[in-house]
């Protein structure tokens, strides 16, 4: 299927859900950060911040700031390193008028440090944001800029695919400008699966009884990060939705957490744990998916973004790198609905260069940037650009297919609740019923009791 037909049908359903919802890049996705906890000074003093790309230069020249996520000078994550070539070339191409300072964290501190520079009155001009509750955390209190005119004033906004702004919009006004497309999917080792005379499952079962085959081969079936909350979250966001759980009617008070199919949903999380690696309750994302693309397990349930992460880590594994999309249930919901998600960009709405900071989100969306976005990073670009598929990593086309096929999308759990409290009390609980510190019963009642307290009685 053409690239732009499958924008097309991805971005539609984007637009037709309104539920995507944004994460990122190193190892990306949602992000576990419980934000709100921790705030000003303090927060600061417990985040190790690095700043880079600075140089001296020119007093008239302005000087803006952009955090992010990820370590620029010390990755090999190909959509990190093709962020950094936008900032070198928009330093370049601005000498002596703009210059862009880049402030990086890790990325499970990076919304905790975000809100220490925000509540201390150092706001970055241009920061990544998740949409959804993140986003919206900056728009309600006034931290983020509307954007609206300044993407209309020039034809800029009519460069997007449709639907792309939908989550980035309150009241009419936009309020942040995405960057790249990503959905979550089940990464697996075709070597290890033809070794283990294991084809892809298509339902739950197949899963487990491909899990059971590939063990009893010697292999570890499943890496996942019980340590990074949100992967885990990842794989119960999926097992409750193909359970039929009712978020609309969770957010209306209608639905419990303790209802059926969320706790089918964990249980099923639980069956599937007794295959992942014996670390995985400490090990972080960026070790859980090292796990995979250095060959010591053969799946990996992560967010289409680890095409870049695995690519630039070891590009030989690409040849050998499959791609399907999370497995039915039987008597379950709709096995075509997947997990999507952007990177996006807002500005401070204190920032004193504001020219400046839009000249540089469109250097995010220019041709080249999105060019590299999908032929080399692997991820899906926002503009309707041209690609050339053939140098594109061949992963981009089992992502492609899944989006083809998608009949609606819906965003990460712990970014698509009532706040961005309410998605880190879902990872946390899912992480005490992984661990045996909660029963699932228990796990989930943690949920209903911060939802009787902060959300159906507010």
């Amino acid at each position: 299927m053409k690239l732009k037909k499958v924008l097309a049908t991805g971005l539609s359903l984007l637009m037709a859900m309104g539920t995507i919802a944004g994460c990122g890049v190193s190892t990306d996705t949602g992000v576990n950060t419980n934000a709100s906890s921790e705030s000003g000074v303090a927060a600061a003093e417990k985040t190790d911040q690095k700043e880079e790309s600075t140089t001296k230069t020119d007093g008239d020249v302005e000087e803006i700031t952009w955090m992010f996520w990820d370590d620029m000078e010390a990755t090999e994550d190909l959509i990190t390193l093709g962020y950094k070539d936008v900032i070198d070339r928009f330093n370049k191409d601005y000498e002596g008028v703009y210059h862009c300072n880049v402030i990086t964290t890790n990325l499970e501190e990076y919304y905790t440090k975000l809100n220490a520079l925000v509540a201390s009155n150092q706001t970055p001009d241009v920061f990544i944001v998740s949409p959804g509750p993140n986003l919206t955390d900056y728009v309600e209190p006034g931290v983020a800029a509307d954007l609206t005119d300044y993407l209309h004033e020039d034809g800029w906004y009519d460069t997007f695919n449709g639907g792309v702004f939908d989550k980035q919009t309150y009241d009419g006004k936009i309020y942040a400008v995405p960057t790249n497309l990503a959905a979550a999917c089940v990464f697996y080792n075709t070597e290890m699966f033809a070794d283990a005379g294991v084809d892809v499952p298509e339902t739950y079962d197949d899963l487990l009884a491909a899990c059971e085959t590939l063990q009893s081969k010697g292999y570890t079936p499943i890496t996942i990060s019980a340590g990074t909350a949100w992967c885990l979250s990842m794989l119960c966001g999926y097992l409750c939705d193909r359970e039929n759980a009712d978020l609309d009617a969770i957010a209306a008070g209608n639905a419990s957490w303790l209802d059926q199919p969320f706790q089918d949903a964990a249980n099923k999380m639980l069956e599937l744990s007794k295959y992942f690696q014996p670390t995985a309750a400490g090990d972080t994302n960026d070790v859980a998916t090292a796990n995979f693309y250095n060959g010591e397990a053969a799946i990996l349930i992560q967010g289409s973004w680890a095409i870049a992460q695995i690519n630039g880590s070891n590009p030989d594994f690409e040849e050998k790198c499959g791609v399907f999309q999370f497995p039915a249930i039987e008597g379950g919901n709709d096995p075509n609905r997947i997990i999507a998600k952007t990177d996006s960009l807002a500005m401070s709405s204190t920032t004193e260069h504001p020219d400046a900071c839009i000249a540089l989100m469109k250097y995010f969306t220019d041709e080249t940037a999105q060019k590299y976005t999908a032929e080399i990073g692997g991820k899906i670009p926002v503009t309707n650009v041209d690609i050339d598929y053939d140098k594109a990593p061949k992963q981009l086309k089992y992502v492609m297919d899944i989006f083809a096929k998608a009949t609606g999308t819906f965003g990460f759990y712990n970014e698509s609740l009532a706040s961005t409290e309410a998605g880190s009390t879902f990872d946390d609980a899912m992480v005490s019923i992984y661990l045996g510190n909660n029963s699932v019963e228990d796990g989930l009642q943690i949920i209903e009791d911060f939802y009787k307290e902060n959300v159906w009685n507010k």
